[in-house]
């Protein structure tokens, strides 16, 4: 037994003999001793109070990069009540991982081609696909790369996406119920068209051919788990480098940090007006409000609550055209009216009212949201119930009113994009006076005459998109789907973050193009231009 234990005494020896060999020849390959002795000798010459904690951010340094570990997607509800997708973005940060961000995008379905029957049906089916998007190929996909990469993500994202458009594209050219519903849709435009010259011969009037309106962008069912994915990962790679978004996004675009920001001009919707508010008038769906450059936001937001309250005490005691108010999904007040000139007198009596002057003090802007007042049948903008204009008429009717009032600075979508010419002719009517700017989703779709176009952080939409877009010719704003969380400052440090009002106001500005931005008070909707540059 003896004999046996010695034996074995022996075996243990070199078994730890090698164990020691094996660690010696890992530790000196890793450079872990190397490292142990400069953080020793730095402790020591250092001296700090903390010692433990110089330690742990010494070697929080060496650690690797966190990389994505996997993603999960999740229907949310958005501010409307509306089913969304969120996308998660899980790291390996110092070999745990762990939940970084997260991160949703409205799903924005065109009525036209959406009833309201079908819109809960259809926008589940986004949301479900969507879901699958992330959980699986995605996940997979975006597995060990960098969250600090946003490009390459991007890139795996829009490549992603690009398979499935080619895919869907393929199964609707070899589907036939595709192509019986689509032939009988061309011949009643036809004889709408034909009516109206009909119309037009009988009045002895000569009518110029009405544009038929282009085919809707299709939108492809999972389409928002893009724009979901590349906002999440923005997010989590400014989470893990310890800046702001904003900053994040602002040295994704000029490839170094900027220690010099713009704070913007901040616009806001003073009044809305349009189809859903009480009155005949259609054509102006918001006044916004434009301060002067330099005004402190406080003071802008004060300025418009009290304009505000001055056109109600004026419609009251007037009570006269304009009477009855109801409040926005905006948060703007939503006034009855006849004309479009009826709430712009209103507003500059106000103005004279608080010794505020109308042109130099402030400036406004319109969103006439045209494109939802066509009446197609007739080829013509129902700009009040009843009132029926042409484009031609339309064209005229703007420049009386920016003739009688030229505090408004900026129109938005005055026309369809169809309607080129009248862009053009509009444009070159009011010059540098007034900004035409057109609500799209590609800047290469701005009308000719238009000087600026809204972009959305929707559907298939990254950040990589926005940088690249804001970078082009021309005022590029980011524009907002009145669904995004009032609690996600995202969009804010898109463009860039401002500072909470007292009273628990929050304004965020979102600007990518140090020109143009807009801005979120509440639920209400605001455009800015110009802005000073002052650093932060």
């Amino acid at each position: 037994m003896s004999h046996g234990g010695s034996s074995g005494s022996l075996l243990a020896e070199e078994d730890m003999e090698e164990l020691r060999g094996a660690a010696a020849e890992f530790y000196r390959q890793s450079g872990v001793v190397r490292e142990l002795e400069e953080a020793l000798d730095q402790l020591f010459r250092r001296r700090p109070r903390d010692l433990h904690g110089f330690l742990a951010d010494y070697f929080d340094k060496l650690s690797a990069p966190p990389l994505i570990s996997r993603l999960k997607g999740r229907e949310v509800y958005d501010a409307r009540g509306q089913l969304c997708i969120e996308a998660e973005v899980f790291c390996v940060v110092r070999n745990t991982e762990k939940s970084v961000s997260s991160a949703a995008v409205s799903c924005c379905l065109d009525p036209k081609t959406t009833s309201a029957d079908s819109e809960d049906e259809e926008r589940t089916e986004h949301v479900t696909t969507a879901a699958q998007w992330i959980n699986g190929p995605l996940s997979n996909m975006l597995k060990d790369r960098s969250p600090c990469d946003q490009s390459e993500v991007d890139q795996v994202l829009s490549d992603f996406f690009m398979t499935r458009c080619l895919e869907e594209k393929e199964m609707m050219i070899h589907s036939p119920s595709m192509e019986e519903e689509s032939s009988p849709s061309s011949p009643p435009a036809q004889d709408k068209d034909k009516k109206i010259r009909d119309k037009g011969k009988k009045n002895n009037t000569v009518e110029k051919p009405f544009p038929p309106a282009e085919p809707p962008e299709p939108v492809l069912h999972g389409s928002t788990a893009i724009g979901s994915v590349s906002l999440a990962v923005a997010k989590a790679g400014a989470e893990l480098q310890r800046i702001p978004l904003y900053d994040h996004i602002a040295a994704l675009k000029s490839h170094q940090n900027q220690e010099r920001f713009h704070i913007p001009v901040s616009l806001v919707t003073l009044i809305c007006c349009g189809r859903t508010s009480p009155g005949k008038l259609n054509l102006l769906e918001e006044v916004i409000l434009v301060p002067k450059p330099g005004q402190p936001v406080i003071q802008t937001v004060t300025m418009t609550l009290q304009l505000q309250k001055e056109m109600m005490r004026i419609m009251t005691a007037t009570r006269a055209g304009a009477v009855q108010a109801v409040e926005s999904v905006r948060g703007a007040p939503a006034v009855s009216s006849e004309r479009p000139e009826q709430l712009l007198d209103l507003i500059g009596e106000a103005c004279s009212n608080l010794q505020l002057q109308l042109g130099t003090d402030a400036h406004l802007a319109l969103n006439c949201a045209a494109h939802k007042l066509l009446d197609y049948s007739k080829g013509k903008y129902e700009v009040a119930a009843g009132v029926l204009k042409s484009p031609d008429e339309l064209v005229d009717l703007y420049q009386t009113l920016l003739h009688r009032h030229p505090a408004v600075v900026a129109l938005i979508d005055p026309f369809r994009r169809e309607d080129k010419e009248q862009w053009e002719k509009l444009s070159s009517a009011v010059g540098n006076a007034c900004s035409l700017i057109s609500d799209v989703t590609n800047v290469s779709q701005l009308p000719v005459g238009g000087k600026g176009c809204i972009v959305k952080l929707v559907h298939e939409t990254t950040i990589s998109d926005l940088i690249r877009i804001s970078s082009q010719p021309g005022s590029v704003m980011l524009g907002l789907t009145q669904s995004e969380p009032c609690s996600d400052a995202s969009l804010s440090d898109l463009w860039q973050s401002g500072q909470p009002l007292t009273g628990g106001v929050q304004v965020r500005f979102l600007t990518l193009n140090p020109t143009v931005l807009l801005v979120v008070i509440g639920q209400s909707r605001c455009l800015a231009l110009k802005p000073p540059s002052v650093g932060l």
